[in-house]
């Protein structure tokens, strides 16, 4: 273990523990400040400034050593030393240099002054400071992404990284503009590589034999993890192919005829939806579980060219009911799935067999999790090579041509693809073997904190978009996926840790894209993403940042927590999960759960709730103005969420609206916990849909966690994201039930809860029938019909929504539980004058009496005329009143003819 030690500048003579390249060693002497060469609290941010906090030294210095064994004896650096000293800046940074690096804003500034930097810059770099009598008081080593993208972005960033074919010819190039040194191991045979002075890139270009070979780079280069000189074999970060568990890359050309299924270069795309619907699916969910996929498909792409799977069937009824595109969790290279069948491991024990409310299941899931087929996968290796364990061979290019196969399926079923895409973190950074990034370029594609330690917010090593190369990087990968393997759309995973800037290049790299020349219409892929403002780059402490609000008038989507918290009740991350919420009984139908609060506390609440939802209903604009329960004129964004604005977006389509994801409980599990236990299952299936509808019937992109329509449950699992196939299994067969009481949910993530699933896990009568599972696929099919049946649900501008949307009866007056949506369609609709959505989440039928109605010829929707639901069929409209008349827990749609 290295450590690095601070002392008091007050300190005597004491023994020392310092930090050494080779170990630690016991240092006499006067003691040093701060001398830790562990650490990079100094930051080299462009060719001539150097940003730093100092003690209160007289001499400070910029040291390097080419051979990268600078180290501490005797109360001095020794080493291979070359010193350049450093002249303080007054004022410290600049204007300029402040805006760009906001963080470092109050750091000293020391101007560098060095001849051939890059020579510096392939050495170890450390900061130093010495007293008046010339004794090391400071030294730490320097963080270089500021100088090299200085000295070599603008260049370096027109390259073509990775695998580039000419007339059948490949150059291999990787930048690499630290290392001594950088050689292609092609199938175990040294290439030599030529560096370019200008962008700091090597490249090799080699002979059309090379088509289909394994390759590694290898690089010489000083990492800081190790504190030394290393050369590691690692694969390429811009590899299109690999062997099985990402071992070597693979030398593919993907307009290689062969790795193209039949039809690929004339697939036709359906037609752009005027407004997407998205369902989130995940690829071995999908069929693992799917008896009518051959066995040797479970799991895999394949399982999408088996047109009469069941899956593909409820896929194809899901596309006619209006669903536009599939929402596909991570599908390039991950690291914590083994990628060859035979190496996956399956729980010993008879899961099924155990009874509902044990914690045996989990046990047995826990056992070889680290080891089974399934993980979430957000765990990057390489961002765009796909995951190997989905393809019926790892270890070559099947994983290639079998992608495409399951994109050209879902298209024909009349899916559009999305690609959930994590380039926010890597797996692992430093010397770790599963490394990529770090050990080609150390410290640079990684986020480091002010004293040089990888961030982690994001839960693994922060990626630092920010930084010229690794923005080329996501603008290069998205671009090649979308121009070679079709895919329609991307999802960015906590892209709050991107900057805006860099999302608005993805977009505009998009956009460039033509059918005419790449075969694909880049304007017509959508972008979304998780647009949550934490961590180390929170309120803008590094860049402007991609989140919710700094998004508005872009047209990047990103998730509405706003109106999923209003709808499930609390958040997720609530200690008691039974905290209710308007889809879930609050006031309406307590639970007696200490958590929900007093009776006026939670009329209170369930007012605000629907004043959340009825912004939702928008498209979560911020400038939208309507009357708010207490009677207040208010915009979106003057309503409160937490003390942040519920409004946020400047056009509709900027709100991806749900009530679900793979993320915590799914919409079931969290109305399990939710609802009065005593709740008969026929009305959790009414309250189920109510909530659903919320999204569905939104301005926003709607977006359905797959199974949420069929009462999905991951027997209360909060965090299934390695939970293996037992919890996370899609049943399309109601045969099967729907997942419930599948046992207690793993411990890791869920033990503080089992004192609240255990009993509910028990209780047989929160079990779905096929009846029930059948009534919530039905009715969900029936709201995205109506969805789909006009244009008033996808007004394309905030103006148009402000225009044509309204909520009649919002205000002091309005009955709690219930929100009632007029939609003017003059003009516009050619059917219908205007369509009014009632949502009644209460136990007992509701009217709603909306005088510009009166006398109006008002029917239910022709959808729900004719719905399977005998209820919804039962709401009625008094002409002479102008009085809507809807069932309890119900959401019923009208039109004005």
């Amino acid at each position: 273990m290295r450590i690095g030690q601070r002392f008091r500048r007050t300190a005597r003579w004491v023994v020392a523990a310092l930090m050494l390249a080779g170990g630690v060693v016991a240092v006499p002497g006067p003691v040093a400040a701060d001398v830790d060469l562990s650490r990079a609290r100094a930051h080299w941010i462009d060719r001539g400034t150097l940003a730093w906090q100092p003690g209160d030294g007289h001499r400070h210095e910029l040291v390097y050593s080419p051979s990268g064994d600078l180290r501490v004896e005797d109360g001095e650096l020794a080493g291979d030393r070359h010193v350049v000293p450093l002249k303080p800046v007054p004022g410290g940074l600049t204007e300029a240099q402040r805006a760009k690096w906001p963080h470092l804003a109050s750091y000293e500034a020391f101007r560098v002054a060095v001849r051939d930097i890059g020579a510096v810059l392939r050495g170890q770099v450390v900061a130093v400071e010495r007293d008046g009598d010339g004794r090391l008081l400071n030294a730490t080593g320097v963080q270089i992404p500021g100088v090299l993208d200085d000295v070599y972005g603008r260049a370096a960033s027109r390259a073509g990284l990775g695998p580039v074919w000419r007339d059948g010819v490949p150059t291999l190039s990787v930048w690499a503009p630290t290392a001594r040194h950088v050689a292609l191991d092609l199938g175990g045979r040294t290439v030599a590589m030529r560096r370019d002075d200008a962008t700091g890139v090597w490249s090799v270009t080699g002979t059309p034999s090379w088509k289909g070979r394994r390759y590694a780079f290898r690089v010489t280069v000083f990492a800081p993890s190790a504190g030394r000189v290393v050369t590691n074999v690692v694969t390429d970060p811009y590899s299109l192919g690999l062997t099985a568990d990402s071992q070597r890359s693979l030398l593919i050309d993907l307009d290689d005829p062969s790795l193209a299924p039949a039809g690929w270069d004339a697939l036709r795309k359906p037609a752009p939806p005027r407004r997407p619907s998205v369902y989130e699916l995940h690829v071995r969910d999908f069929s693992a579980s799917d008896r009518t996929v051959p066995e040797r498909l479970r799991g895999t792409y394949g399982a999408f060219t088996v047109r009469d799977s069941a899956g593909m069937r409820a896929l194809r009824g899901l596309a006619g009911d209006g669903v536009s595109h599939v929402h596909l969790l991570p599908v390039f290279d991950f690291a914590t799935v083994p990628e060859r069948r035979a190496d996956q491991r399956a729980p010993a024990c008879d899961l099924a067999a155990l009874p509902a409310d044990s914690d045996g299941q989990q046990k047995c899931v826990a056992a070889v999790r680290d080891s089974d087929a399934f993980n979430w996968g957000y765990d990057p290796m390489h961002y765009t090579a796909p995951e190997g364990s989905y393809a019926s061979d790892p270890d070559g290019p099947a994983r290639t041509r079998e992608f495409r196969e399951m994109v050209a399926g879902l298209n024909r079923s009349g899916l559009r693809v999305v690609m959930d895409v994590v380039y926010n973190h890597t797996f692992a950074s430093g010397q770790d073997p599963r490394s990529v990034l770090d050990r080609i370029v150390p410290g640079y594609y990684h986020r480091l904190l002010e004293d040089g330690t990888v961030a982690t917010s994001t839960c693994c090593a922060g990626t630092a978009p920010e930084h010229t190369m690794m923005d080329k990087l996501v603008v290069d990968s998205v671009v090649t996926w979308a121009r070679q393997y079709k895919v329609d759309g991307f999802r960015f995973d906590l892209m709050g840790h991107h900057p805006k800037a860099g999302m608005l290049r993805v977009r505009q790299a998009l956009d460039r894209l033509t059918p005419e020349r790449d075969g694909v219409d880049g304007r017509s892929i959508i972008l979304y993403g998780e647009g949550w403002d934490f961590g180390e780059v929170a309120g803008g402490a590094r860049f402007e940042q991609a989140t919710q609000a700094n998004l508005a008038g872009t047209g990047i989507g990103t998730f509405n927590d706003r109106l999923r918290d209003a709808v499930r009740g609390g958040g997720p991350f609530d200690p008691d999960p039974r905290v209710q919420g308007f889809g879930s009984g609050l006031w309406t139908a307590p639970n007696g759960a200490p958590a929900n609060g007093t009776d006026a506390e939670q009329r209170a609440r369930l007012l605000r709730s629907a004043d959340q939802i009825k912004v939702g209903l928008t498209g979560n604009l911020r400038d939208y103005r309507f009357t708010a329960s207490d009677g207040r004129t208010v915009t979106g964004a003057q309503v409160d969420y937490n003390g942040a604005p519920t409004g946020y977006t400047a056009a509709p389509h900027e709100a991806v609206t749900y009530v679900d994801a793979h993320d915590n409980e799914t919409l079931y599990d969290a109305l399990a916990y939710k609802l009065p236990p005593s709740t008969p299952m026929a009305d959790r299936v009414r309250m189920h849909v109510v909530s659903l509808s919320t999204a569905l019937l939104s301005q926003g992109v709607p977006f359905v966690h797959a199974g949420t329509e069929r009462l999905r449950s991951k027997s209360l699992d909060r965090n299934s994201y390695d939970s293996g196939d037992w919890f996370n299994r899609l049943l399309w067969d109601c045969r099967d039930g729907n997942g419930f009481g599948a046992g207690l949910p793993p411990a890791a993530d869920n033990r503080d809860k089992w004192p609240y699933a255990r009993p509910l896990l028990a209780d047989p009568a929160l079990r779905p029938s096929c009846a029930d599972i059948d009534a919530a696929r039905t009715r969900t099919g029936e709201l995205l019909r109506v969805k789909e049946s006009s244009p008033l649900f996808s007004l394309p501008t905030a103006a148009d929504v402000q225009r044509r949307l309204s909520f009649p009866l919002s205000g002091p007056g309005e009955t709690p539980g219930v929100i009632t949506m007029r939609l003017d369609g003059r003009g516009l609709d050619p059917r219908w004058k205007s369509i009014t959505v009632v949502f009644n989440a209460t136990p007992e039928p509701r009217a709603q009496t909306v005088p510009p109605l009166k006398d109006a010829a008002v029917t239910l929707h022709p959808v729900q005329a004719a719905s399977a639901d005998p209820v919804v069929r039962r709401s009625s409209f008094d002409p002479d009143t102008g009085t809507l008349h809807v069932p309890a827990r119900t959401t019923a749609v009208f039109v004005e003819s």
